[in-house]
């Protein structure tokens, strides 16, 4: 009797167990942690769009769907990718290298749940949040994907859609895109060449593995690693200028900009000159420290419209 009562019992747990490592599996191809990044860029770009206060509801429609278009093509990429991410250490135990979820299967999810972001993103907040984040998923999948296999240029091309997730915030509100929205774009696609090349540089054998033409890949010496994150760390100590100087942020933003980004010009001279694993690591850090901090100062600091 004990049997046959408990039997059945243990039978829905492994059933509902099975369920959540697979729901898990698929959370995991979306990335979270990077659609948190795009998330909180996203918002940066929505609230300083606003005028006055925030439209609190069109914010979370348009954070929603954000979330699924960046989610799914995330999903995409790591369909694209499975052969090189089961060639490299820091990848191989993604859900499709190691088998979790089958390409068929992360393809369709992908694909519904990207195409379920822009739908809810023209229908619910308007025509110009949608376009720019479709220009996203083009550009990701279509563009810098495949060009990571051809061309050192693909750290350089795959920048522009990273740098897209304010102008998103910034086009649900405006349903237009402002010099402002641009100079927010351009913050960004310049602090991500510096991080990109510093992880590049850190896994730079993982990537030869997979066939990568990363920058530290075909040139190892690290000379135009270093001479690139420097000159880009460079022009953003000047462009990071940029809101204060057309009237978005305040006094206070100016001075931390340029305390920030010499901070992180510092870093990037630190590894052009030593080249070395210890250097590009705290160039990393000093990127993961800088792109929140100039944000949040930013939005403090805000000129009221």
């Amino acid at each position: 009797m004990i049997l046959r009562t408990h039997a059945p019992t243990m039978g829905r747990t492994d059933r509902l167990d099975r369920v959540w490592q697979r729901s898990l599996a698929f959370l995991e191809l979306t990335k979270p942690r990077i659609v948190s990044l795009v998330l909180i860029t996203t918002c940066v770009g929505f609230y300083l769009a606003s005028l006055g206060v925030a439209d609190y509801r069109l914010l979370l429609h348009t954070l929603l769907g954000t979330a699924l278009a960046a989610g799914g093509t995330l999903a995409l990429n790591q369909v694209l990718e499975r052969e090189a991410d089961a060639k490299m250490r820091r990848t191989q135990l993604r859900p499709l290298p190691d088998g979790r979820v089958q390409p068929v299967e992360a393809f369709v999810f992908g694909t519904l749940v990207t195409v379920a972001g822009l739908v809810y993103l023209a229908w619910t907040v308007n025509l110009a949040s949608a376009a720019v984040t479709t220009a996203i998923v083009v550009s990701y999948l279509g563009v810098y994907t495949p060009l990571k296999k051809t061309t050192s240029l693909c750290t350089l091309i795959g920048a522009v859609p990273g740098a897209l997730p304010p102008v998103i915030g910034w086009a649900a509100v405006r349903g237009s895109i402002d010099l402002e929205a641009w100079i927010l774009f351009a913050i960004m696609f310049l602090w991500q060449m510096p991080h990109s090349l510093a992880i590049a540089w850190l896994y730079r054998d993982d990537y030869a593995r997979a066939g990568f033409q990363l920058l530290p890949v075909i040139s190892p010496d690290g000379k135009s690693t270093g001479r690139q994150v420097t000159s880009h760390c460079l022009a953003l100590l000047a462009v990071g200028l940029l809101p204060t100087l057309v009237g978005l942020a305040g006094p206070v933003y100016f001075c931390a900009a340029f305390g920030l980004g010499s901070m992180f010009l510092w870093y990037s001279v630190r590894l052009a000159l030593a080249r070395s694993s210890e250097s590009a690591r705290r160039l990393l850090f000093a990127s993961l420290i800088y792109l929140p901090l100039l944000l949040a100062v930013m939005a403090f600091d805000k000129v009221p419209l």
